[in-house]
């Protein structure tokens, strides 16, 4: 396949659905996910939304997503199991899809915008943990 450049919906949907394909089969994502999330298809499209509004700034997203909120709701209901080594298998993946299908400064942005947020999910889903 050719590799193109993140321009419209139809290529942040393609990216979305061809990592969270991978994500639902990986070995340590895959349980996490499929144990939180109900209805794949309503959880594509709200991600597709999400990614469209950063990579792109368009789309039905603007103010309506919580990264934080969501990801320390997800981490309680897995009991609190979500560690570093879990951002750093969803980076691979990100980078590895982004990497097999898109080339380009959109493309680019989208690694670097999934490192920071991955940081930052990371230590706000510890900050809010429970403390012993």
């Amino acid at each position: 396949m050719k590799r193109i450049p993140i321009q419209s919906r139809k290529e942040v949907d393609l990216l979305v659905r061809s990592f969270y394909k991978q994500v639902r089969v990986h070995e340590l994502l895959g349980p996490v996910f499929n144990e939180v999330v109900q209805d794949w298809e309503v959880h594509l499209v709200h991600l597709s939304d999400f990614w469209e509004m950063i990579l792109l700034q368009t789309g039905p997203g603007a103010g309506k997503f919580n990264p934080t909120r969501v990801h320390r709701e997800v981490d309680e209901k897995v009991d609190y199991s979500i560690d570093q080594v879990h951002f750093g298998s969803w980076l691979e993946l990100w980078f590895a899809t982004l990497d097999q299908y898109f080339v380009g400064e959109v493309a680019d942005y989208a690694k670097e915008h999934a490192r920071r947020m991955a940081h930052m999910l990371f230590m706000r889903i510890w900050e809010a943990r429970p403390k012993v």
